[in-house]
C-alpha cells in the first residue's frame, strides 16, 4: 500500500539564526522561553511517536565562547555585507549571554528522545548566495559542524538544512561531498525561488498562500524525488507561529490539516518545517496549534495509514524502494 509520509523538520538555531536583524537585548525572555519549549516539544513527539529531524546550528552545541572559538573553522566568510558573519557579530559584542546561544544540553535531550534525528544547520547559520563569500569557505564551515557533533556527541549528520533556504546547485554538490545525503529544498513557487533576493511581493505571497492557495500543490509523491545524492526533499508549508491573531491562526491550522489530509489519501509526502524559536511568544497557543497538527496526523494513520517520518527516514525509503 502506498502510505502517505509526515516529515517534519525544525529549524534549531536561538539567536545564531537572528544575529544579523534582531538585537539580543530585548529578547532574554524569548530565548528563556524557547529552552522551556523545547523539552515540551519533545515530550509532545515522543507521546505521540512523531519523529523529527532537528537541523541544528554547529555553534549552539558549544558550552562556550571559548569551545565556540575552539570549533570554529580557520577560515570565515568574506561576505560583502559584514552583518551576515557570526564571527564578525561575536566580535562586536561585549556581553554574549549563553542562554541565546549555547544549548548543548538540549541537543542530549534531542538525541535521549525516541525518533529525533540530529541534521546540521550549517556550523555559523552560514548564507550560501551571499555576496563576498564563496563556496570553499562553506565547505570548512560545514566541516566545523561535522567536526562538533562527531567530536561531542559521537553523532555523525546525514541530513542539512539550509539557512535562510539560500542554495545553489554548487552548495548542494559540496553538501554531498561533505557527507551529507539529504538536504531540504525549497517548494517550487516562484515566491520561494531564490530567498537571498527577498522582496516584498514574495513575503505576501508566501504569507498569502498559508491562508489560501497562492501557489502549486504543497505535497508531491514519492517518485518526484530523484535517488541522486544528496536527496533533495522539498519542504511543503512553513508553521507560522500565533501572533495574536486567532482568526488567521486557525485558518493556518486547517489549512495544513487539510493539506496532510491530501496528502494521506493520495499516498504523498507532506513536509512541514518551523523553528522551535517561534515558540518563544505565546507558547501555550502554538503548543496547542501543533498538538492539534499532530492529533490530527494519528487520525491520518488510522485511516489512510499515513507515517511520521524524518528526513533520513524518508529520503532513505525511496532509495530503498529505487535500489540504489
Amino acid at each position: 500500500m502506498n502510505t502517505g509520509i509526515l516529515t517534519i523538520s525544525l529549524d534549531f538555531e536561538l539567536h545564531w539564526g537572528r544575529f544579523d536583524k534582531y538585537p539580543l537585548s530585548g529578547y532574554e525572555a524569548y530565548y528563556a522561553q524557547t529552552r522551556e519549549v523545547i523539552p515540551r516539544l519533545l515530550d509532545l513527539f515522543e507521546e505521540n511517536k512523531i519523529r523529527v529531524t532537528w537541523a541544528t546550528v554547529g555553534s549552539l552545541m558549544a558550552e562556550s565562547l571559548e569551545e565556540w572559538n575552539h570549533f570554529s573553522p580557520a577560515v570565515f566568510p568574506s561576505y560583502q555585507l559584514d552583518k551576515f558573519s557570526a564571527y564578525s557579530w561575536v566580535k562586536s559584542q561585549r556581553n554574549l549571554p549563553s542562554e541565546a546561544l549555547f544549548a548543548p544540553n538540549l541537543v542530549r535531550q534531542i538525541l535521549d528522545c525516541p525518533g529525533q534525528e540530529l541534521g546540521s544547520h550549517t556550523f555559523s547559520h552560514y548564507y550560501t548566495c551571499e555576496k563576498g563569500q564563496n563556496h570553499e569557505q562553506f565547505r570548512m564551515d560545514l566541516k566545523a559542524a561535522v567536526r562538533i557533533s562527531q567530536e561531542k556527541f559521537g553523532k555523525s549528520l546525514k541530513s542539512l538544512v539550509f539557512p535562510r533556504n539560500q542554495y545553489d546547485e554548487q552548495s548542494v554538490q559540496i553538501a554531498g561531498e561533505e557527507g551529507f545525503e539529504f538536504v531540504r529544498s525549497n517548494p517550487s513557487d516562484w515566491f520561494w525561488q531564490h530567498t537571498e533576493e527577498e522582496t516584498l511581493v514574495k513575503r505576501i505571497f508566501r504569507t498569502g498562500d498559508t491562508l489560501i492557495s497562492l501557489g502549486k500543490q504543497s505535497f508531491y509523491p514519492k517518485s518526484s524525488l530523484s535517488p541522486s545524492r544528496p536527496v533533495r526533499l522539498p519542504a511543503s508549508r512553513l508553521l507560522r507561529p500565533y501572533k495574536g491573531d486567532s482568526i488567521l491562526h486557525r485558518r493556518r491550522i486547517a489549512r495544513i490539516k487539510d493539506e496532510m489530509e491530501a496528502a494521506a489519501k493520495s499516498g504523498q509526502i507532506y513536509h512541514l518545517w518551523w523553528h522551535p524559536h517561534n515558540f518563544g511568544f505565546f507558547a501555550e497557543e502554538n503548543m496547542e496549534g501543533l498538538r492539534q497538527i499532530l492529533t490530527w496526523q494519528k487520525v491520518l494513520e488510522m485511516q489512510y495509514g499515513m507515517r511520521s517520518m524524518h528526513m533520513e527516514d524518508t529520503a532513505s525509503e525511496v532509495l530503498a524502494k529505487v535500489g540504489t
